[in-house]
């Protein structure tokens, strides 16, 4: 989860490094790191804590260099210090190391380290690497065999970027199970652990494959597999704009991507609905390859697992096909049931989450399809899937995701209506209803961000308490769950979703004079919403402090809500995109009425990729 850059080039690197170190801040924040070939040897400075701390460090004691390598750190191993900060040098200080993920045999390759006297600097299992690397080296090993001895050693997951004092204009690159690109530019060739990073110096890239290497010189990049076998690169035009990584005169990205969903929706109805249908070119599933499927199986992890279970509730709605969802960290380790007939569907933003990863490997080696639902092209989950649904929100930088989660709930409302379709499961009048529905969704949602005020107002209200509950039915519960997750990363206020029917079986307790209770209660079709309002009758009993978000016009919660919000109507399977934005900004300015840093909160970073 830590962010990795670094440039080879003919000018001055280290404004390059510190820029693109910015622009990955929201993968690790305890510390940064950089370090450059000289003429007299390798040369880095470190800091603990933001990265301004060490934009201080280099304003005292400036670096130049036209080849770099920096780090941003989320710790895994050892705490944020400075001793524990990347990059890491071997003992004699000739091979300087950038790391992200996790060695996992590093107990093993440290003993016979240490039993050559070598002495350990820090806490972390990129030391050992390292070090261990600089012991392949030891007996006069062409440096790229060594690399490729080392890293056949190590277990685990691992992006590097690396830096030998004996070759000064070149840096070299190797990625297993964590996120690297390299890219080229006028101005030198560079690595990065997202495209971001390094946007305004490059026209092209190369996704690294798990298990390759990169050796990088001003002008060229070559690329081997892990016994150093030349591999031919596959450069790709880079797309992304410059702006999408701008915070646009917002206060912080959080607030901006908030505000970006009424035309994130939009553009995917634009993209993929033409008249009455929907059309996902990139799906690759007709109605035969639909019908062979017996089940289907949703795995992911936090916010994307709130997503798969709105997902769920909805296909199910749709067609008749069973649906299960699991928490991708859970879904490895509990022996599923899986066959050929089962589609196994995986969510994530960026595609590169580790245990989501994992699951879908373990799928495919029992014969299941794998269909994902993925914001970043090129990304390892889309290279492990042979369905895509790409959700197109662009680069999310806030760590609590905003944009990406609402553009996977109208992923999966389109991919519903799509299958129902292909299977015969719903007929056209209906279809087109719902399809009309969609249409209305993102301005919906930018009616909703019309009473940020209104919001903030009932924030500052109810933000100073220890805790908080969110209640939720049906399609709903989910955004349940997400409201608190959202509340919990960025406010550090505790905060517990639960599906509204589960609230005498133990949140009750809690309910007093002092618990704000957060009850969406905008399902106004069926019985639902009639045990939503018993729900909060009974909360009311309680003294519970009560904000409900409900439907415009609906009178029923007059004298009962001590603080209401109110959202445009919606058909209540659809809710969900409208009523979480409403949640969002609860959250956003909760956190900002209790000073907390909104975009990057502290122990979070934005890619969970170790396991």
């Amino acid at each position: 989860m830590c962010g990795i850059v670094g440039m080879c080039g003919n000018s001055d690197a280290v404004p390059v490094l510190i820029s693109g170190l910015k622009r990955l801040e929201y993968r690790g924040y305890d510390s940064a790191g950089i370090a450059v070939s000289l003429p007299d040897g390798l040369e880095s400075r470190r800091s603990v804590g933001r990265l301004s701390n060490l934009e201080k460090r280099l304003s005292t004691k400036p670096l130049a260099a036209a080849v770099g390598i920096g780090h941003t750190r989320w710790a895994t191993h050892g705490e944020a210090s400075e001793r524990n900060s990347h990059p890491h040098f071997d003992q004699e200080n000739r091979i300087a190391l950038v790391h992200n993920g996790i060695i996992e045999n590093y107990q093993e390759l440290k003993a016979p380290l240490l039993e050559q006297g070598i002495t350990f600097q820090s806490e972390t299992d990129t030391e050992v690497l390292v070090q261990h690397l600089a012991a392949c080296t030891q007996d006069g090993t062409e440096f790229l065999s060594a690399l490729c001895a080392a890293l056949q050693d190590a277990r685990g997951a691992y992006a590097l970027g690396i830096l030998n004092q004996a070759e000064p204009g070149r840096l070299y690159a190797a990625r297993l199970g964590s996120p690297l690109i390299v890219g080229r530019g006028p101005d030198g060739v560079y690595i990065a652990s997202d495209v971001p990073a390094i946007l305004p110096q490059v026209d092209e890239v190369i996704y690294l494959e798990d298990g390759q290497i990169a050796r990088l010189s001003e002008n060229e990049v070559e690329l081997f597999d892990l016994q150093g076998n030349p591999v031919s690169p596959e450069w790709k035009q880079v797309e992304l704009e410059e702006n999408a990584v701008d915070s646009a005169g917002f206060e912080t990205f959080m607030l901006k991507e908030i505000h970006e969903q009424t035309r994130v929706l939009q553009g995917l109805l634009d993209r993929y609905v033409s008249g009455e249908q929907v059309l996902l070119p990139d799906l690759n599933l007709n109605d035969e390859a639909l019908r062979s499927i017996d089940r289907m199986m949703i795995v992911s992890c936090g916010t994307a697992f709130y997503a798969g279970m709105y997902g769920r509730l909805l296909i199910e709605k749709f067609t008749d096909l069973p649906v299960e969802t699991d928490l991708a960290s859970e879904f490895r380790y509990r022996d599923p049931k899986l066959s050929a007939n089962t589609l196994v569907l995986a969510v994530s933003q960026s595609g590169e989450t580790a245990d989501t990863l994992a699951s879908i490997k373990m799928a495919k080696e029992q014969g299941c399809p794998i269909l994902s639902i993925c914001n970043v092209e090129g990304s390892s989950l889309v290279r492990e899937s042979q369905h895509l649904l790409y959700t197109h929100a662009g680069p999310e930088i806030g760590v609590a995701s905003t944009k990406a989660f609402t553009a996977q709930l109208m992923a999966f409302a389109l991919l519903a209506l799509h299958i129902a379709k292909l299977r015969g499961d719903m007929p056209a009048d209906r279809s087109h209803r719902m399809i009309c529905e969609l249409r209305g969704i993102p301005l919906c949602i930018h009616r909703v961000l019309e009473q940020r005020e209104h919001i903030q107002s009932i924030a500052e209200k109810h933000h100073d308490g220890p805790s908080s509950l969110y209640l939720g039915r049906r399609f709903n519960y989910p955004i349940a769950l997400e409201g608190a997750l959202k509340n919990k990363e960025i406010s550090y206020q505790h905060a517990e979703g639960y599906a509204a029917g589960e609230m005498k079986h133990g949140p009750i307790a809690l309910i007093n004079e002092a618990l704000p209770v957060i009850c969406i209660c905008t399902d106004t079709e069926d019985e639902v919403a009639e045990k939503m309002i018993s729900n909060l009758r009974e909360v009311q009993a309680r003294n519970g402090r009560i904000i409900a978000i409900a439907t415009e016009g609906d009178t029923r919660l007059d004298g009962l809500a001590g603080d209401i919000i109110f959202v445009p109507r919606s058909l209540e399977r659809f809710s969900p995109m409208v009523n979480v934005v409403a949640l969002q900004l609860l959250a956003y300015y909760a956190a900002h009425a209790r000073g907390t840093d909104i975009d990057k909160p502290r122990n979070l970073a934005k890619s969970v990729t170790v396991e």
